[in-house]
């Protein structure tokens, strides 16, 4: 484990992340300006959904895929109903709805930091596993604005709020992340090896530094959130740390009663145990504009992606290891 931690730790991607870290609690000026950093997203993300439709056009739309990405769907509803119901009383109906929403959805960056950590220790995945992610996304919105519309509490000069089912499935759906993975993956398995082989050596070769650079970006985000966690108490912190290890656990038995390779388990189990940050305060800030951003966000960016980042990848990795088979 602790070579695990360290071979995480000694990556370029995690140390460009803690560069990022202290250069805003250094108070230094380094920034990576906003177009800059919106077009390395764009491209991770294009770059992920590619190689996981190349991938699954080599491997083939078998059982076993159709039966794991049900399985992601089932995590994405079931961590939003546990979350909710946990932090209701001290949150409060709004927000905790928001935090279910929020933590049973997914970090597409976390997910490729995962997929470096695996291609480093020359681990396999399948790229079916991408199509799973980008179906973790909506599920859990859905079910956090139910959760909120059904236990909002009634008052005399304010009727229980009702929501536009139809706009919100379609933001989930059609939101810009989801939207780009999906039909990259579906163009990677429309175009298979023999077609995607021209711009194959543009996506290997850039993808390494890009992420490396995004995540010095993504360091630098997380830190100046770290102001903000005064404000969110003790308990809501506990809760940013212990959700991603209970999470975890419902990757690890999903992975273990599917009989996944370890590549496919791993990657199951981070996006079991992450949290969004984009496309879920995207959709609330439509959905439920009363739910508090500087609570839900500031967990899952400040919180739970370093964790997972520094720490996390590894750990799971460890325990899926101990997997039977």
């Amino acid at each position: 484990m602790l070579s695990d931690f360290a071979t995480n730790f000694l990556s370029p991607p995690v140390l460009l992340f803690i560069l990022g870290l202290a250069a805003t609690l250094l108070r230094s000026d380094l920034e990576i300006p906003p177009p800059a950093a919106k077009a390395l997203s764009l491209f991770l993300l294009f770059a992920i959904g590619f190689k996981g439709g190349v991938s699954l056009a080599q491997s083939g739309l078998g059982g076993g895929v159709a039966t794991t990405m049900l399985a992601a769907m089932l995590a994405a509803t079931i961590v939003p109903f546990w979350t909710f119901f946990a932090l209701r009383k001290r949150f409060g109906t709004t927000d905790a709805a928001a935090l279910a929403a929020t933590y049973g959805s997914v970090s597409a960056v976390t997910f490729i930091t995962a997929t470096s950590f695996l291609s480093q220790n020359g681990v396999p995945y399948s790229g079916h596993m991408v199509a799973a992610m980008a179906l973790m996304e909506s599920p859990a919105i859905i079910v956090g604005v139910a959760l909120a519309r059904r236990f909002a509490p009634p008052t005399p000069d304010r009727p229980r709020p009702t929501v536009d089912w139809r706009h919100l499935g379609r933001d989930a759906v059609l939101n810009g992340s989801v939207f780009l993975l999906l039909g990259s993956l579906l163009i990677g398995f429309v175009c298979g090896p023999v077609r995607a082989a021209p711009i194959k050596p543009f996506i290997d070769v850039l993808f390494p530094g890009l992420l490396a650079l995004f995540l010095l970006d993504m360091g630098i985000v997380a830190a100046r959130r770290l102001t903000e966690l005064r404000e969110v108490g003790a308990p809501a912190l506990a809760f940013a740390l212990i959700s991603p290890l209970v999470n975890s656990l419902l990757g690890l038995g999903l992975a273990a009663l599917l009989g996944l390779p370890h590549g496919d388990a791993l990657l199951l189990v981070v996006l079991c145990a992450s949290a969004s940050y984009i496309a879920v305060p995207a959709a609330l800030r439509i959905a439920l504009p009363e739910a508090n951003a500087g609570v839900y966000v500031t967990l899952s960016l400040a919180v739970t992606f370093p964790f997972n980042i520094l720490f996390g990848i590894p750990l799971y990795d460890r325990l899926v290891a101990l997997l039977p088979g």
